[in-house]
C-alpha cells in the first residue's frame, strides 16, 4: 500500500468519527429532549429564559458543526421540496452564509503563489484585511498598478480535499439509505449528493465564475440598464479570481435610493426586466440574485456582483416557463397540466384528471385577481409542489430557478410593491412560444424528423437480419432490472417453498405407491398413501378456490 493512500485512509476514518461524534452530540440531545426528563428540562430552560430547540433547529446547528460542504448541501437542500418539508426547510434557509475567516497572512501568501509575484509588485493598493467570508473563499480589496479598483477572491486551503473527503463520506451513507430504504428511491438521494459534488467542485475552480462573467458581459453588451463586471483574465487562476470593484448603493433601502436622486420603481423594473432576459432569451440565469449581490449604479442602472453560483435551461425547461406563464394568464389548467407532465417527461401520466383538478383548484384562488397582482415566484413554488405530490420527476434546474425568481421578486417588491412581475414575463413568454413554433424552428424540427425515419428505413433490414441471425445461434439475451428487491425477494421466497412443498407430497405420494406394490403387508405403507392422497387433495382444493377469487 502507497503512503498516500493510507494518510487518505487515515483522513477518511479521522472525518467519519468526527461526523459520527458530532451526530451522536444533537442526537443525543435530541432523544433526551424528547424524554420524560427532557420535559422537565425544557420548562426549566423556558423559565431561565434559555433557548430550547426544536428538532429543525437541532438539525441546522448539527448541519453547521458538521462544516461548510454539509452548510452548502443543506442550504440546497432548504429549496427542495421533493425531499424535504416545508418546516425543515424553513429551519435550513437560516443556515449561515458567513464562515469564520482564515488568517489574513496566510491568505495573502496564497494570493502571492497564485500571481507569481509579491502583492507590491502587482497591487498600488492593498487591504490587507479580508471584507467578506465565505465557505469557499475569502475577498479583499485593492487597487492595480494601472489604477483599476479590484476585488481579490482567494479559496480557502486544501478546501478542495475536505470537500472531496466529505462527498465521499456523503455518497458512501446516500448509497447505503438507498440500499436499506428503497421507499426512498422517489427521493433519488444519490443523484442529489452526485449533483450537488458536480455544482461545488464547478464553484471551487474560480476559472468557470470568470467564464460566467465573461457570458453575462456579452448578453448585455448593449443593455444601458444592466452593469457587469470586467473581470482580469491575466491574473485570474482556478483558485484566485480578479474582478473589477463595483462603488454602488445597496438595493434594499428605498428612502436611501430617493435620497440619492435615484427611482426604486425604475429600479425594480430594471432588475426584473434583466433576470427575465437572462432566463427567457438566454436560458442562463444568475442563480442568487439577492440584495448582497446587487449595487445601484447612477441613471437607475443595476449591477451584479458574484457569478459562482448560476443556472441553465434545456429547451423543454424553457417551454415550460411559457407555457406555465400563458396558461396562467388565460386561467388555463389542462395547458398547465400537459406543460408539467411535458416537463417531467411523462407520455402517459395516469394521475393526470386528478393533477388537472388540483390546478383547477389553485387557479381559482387567482380568478378575481388582475394578472398584476399574480404572485409569479408563488405560482411556480405551488407547481412545484403539486409535482412533488404526484411524484413527477421534476428537473433539478427548475429547483434553483424557483429560488431565483423568488429571490428577485423579493428584492423588486421592497423597491416597489406594485411591481406587476406576472405581466412582465408574459411578453417574453409569447416570444419563447413564437420562436419555438416559427416556420423555420417547425420546418428544422420536420427535417431532423424525416432524417431519423431515412435513417431507421436504411437500417432496419440489416438490424433485423442480426436479430434473425443471433435468435437462431441462440445469442439473444434479454436482461431484466427490479427495482424494489425487497417485494421480488418475497415472491421468490414464496415461490421456492411453494415448490419444495409441492415436490415433498409428490415425492411421498409416489414413495408410498411405490412401498405398498413392494411390501403389501406393511400397515403404515396404507397410512402414507392415505396421508399423501388427503394432503395433495386439500392443496388442489386451495388452488381452485384461489382461481375462483381471482
Amino acid at each position: 500500500m502507497r503512503l498516500t493512500d493510507a494518510y487518505v485512509g487515515y483522513l477518511k476514518i479521522t472525518r467519519t468519527f468526527q461526523i459520527i461524534f458530532i451526530l451522536l452530540k444533537h442526537g443525543t440531545k435530541e432523544a433526551i429532549n424528547h424524554s420524560f426528563m427532557g420535559r422537565h428540562i425544557r420548562k426549566r430552560r423556558i423559565r431561565q429564559h434559555k433557548p430550547v430547540y426544536t428538532t429543525q433547529e437541532r438539525l441546522r446547528l448539527a448541519i453547521e458543526d458538521l462544516g461548510p460542504t454539509y452548510v452548502k448541501f443543506g442550504q440546497i437542500l432548504a429549496d427542495r421540496p421533493d425531499i424535504l418539508s416545508e418546516r425543515f426547510r424553513k429551519e435550513l434557509k437560516k443556515l449561515q452564509t458567513n464562515a469564520v475567516p482564515f488568517d489574513d497572512n496566510l491568505a495573502i501568501r496564497l494570493i502571492e503563489d497564485e500571481l507569481g509575484a509579491q502583492i507590491k509588485d502587482v497591487f498600488s493598493e492593498f487591504n490587507p484585511h479580508c471584507i467578506a467570508s465565505a465557505s469557499i473563499g475569502q475577498v479583499y480589496t485593492g487597487k492595480l498598478r494601472d489604477g483599476r479598483d479590484v476585488v481579490v477572491k482567494i479559496r480557502r486551503p486544501n478546501i478542495d480535499q475536505k470537500i472531496k473527503l466529505d462527498l465521499y463520506l456523503m455518497r458512501y451513507f446516500a448509497k447505503k439509505l438507498a440500499r436499506e430504504y428503497p421507499e426512498m428511491a422517489a427521493i433519488n438521494i444519490v443523484g442529489v449528493v452526485e449533483e450537488f459534488g458536480e455544482g461545488i467542485f464547478r464553484e471551487l475552480n474560480y476559472d468557470n465564475e470568470a467564464t460566467n462573467i465573461l457570458r453575462f458581459r456579452d448578453m448585455f453588451k448593449d443593455n444601458p440598464r444592466v452593469y457587469i463586471p470586467h473581470v482580469d483574465m491575466k491574473y485570474t487562476t482556478h483558485r484566485m479570481i480578479v474582478m473589477e470593484r463595483i462603488f454602488g448603493m445597496p438595493p434594499d433601502d428605498p428612502v436611501q435610493l430617493k435620497d440619492a436622486g435615484l427611482d426604486p420603481a425604475e429600479i425594480a423594473l430594471n432588475g426584473a426586466d434583466a433576470l427575465l432576459v437572462m432566463i427567457f432569451k438566454e436560458g442562463f440565469f444568475h442563480a442568487d440574485p439577492h440584495a448582497g449581490n446587487l449595487f445601484i449604479l447612477p441613471g437607475n442602472r443595476i449591477a451584479f456582483i458574484d457569478f459562482g453560483m448560476v443556472g441553465a435551461l434545456r429547451p423543454r425547461e424553457m417551454d415550460f416557463l411559457a407555457h406555465l406563464s400563458i396558461g396562467f394568464a388565460r386561467r388555463d389548467p389542462i395547458g398547465l397540466a400537459d406543460s408539467m407532465i411535458r416537463l417531467c417527461e411523462q407520455r402517459f401520466f395516469e394521475q393526470r384528471d386528478d393533477l388537472i383538478f388540483s390546478l383547477q383548484q389553485m387557479i381559482n384562488r387567482y380568478a378575481q385577481l388582475p394578472i398584476e397582482k399574480f404572485n409569479y415566484a408563488q405560482m411556480i413554488q405551488e407547481c412545484i409542489d403539486l409535482i412533488t405530490k404526484y411524484r413527477l420527476c421534476l428537473p433539478s434546474g427548475i429547483f434553483m430557478l424557483a429560488k431565483s425568481l423568488a429571490t428577485i421578486q423579493k428584492v423588486a417588491e421592497k423597491l416597489n410593491p406594485d411591481i406587476p412581475f406576472a405581466k412582465l414575463i408574459i411578453p417574453y413568454a409569447k416570444e419563447v412560444v413564437m420562436t419555438r413554433f416559427s416556420a423555420r424552428n417547425m420546418a428544422a424540427d420536420l427535417y431532423q424528423l424525416l432524417k431519423g425515419y431515412a435513417n431507421l428505413l436504411k437500417t432496419a433490414p440489416g438490424d433485423i437480419s442480426e436479430i434473425l441471425y443471433k435468435l437462431k445461434q441462440g445469442e439473444i439475451k434479454h436482461e431484466l432490472q427490479f427495482t424494489d428487491m425487497t417485494e421480488i425477494r418475497k415472491v421468490l421466497r414464496n415461490i421456492t417453498s411453494r415448490l419444495a412443498y409441492s415436490i415433498l407430497l409428490v415425492g411421498l405420494f409416489i414413495g408410498s405407491i411405490n412401498l405398498m406394490v413392494r411390501r403389501p403387508d406393511l400397515e403404515y405403507g396404507h397410512f402414507l398413501i392415505f396421508l399423501s392422497s388427503v394432503l395433495i387433495f386439500i392443496v388442489m382444493l386451495r388452488w381452485i378456490f384461489r382461481k375462483k377469487t381471482l
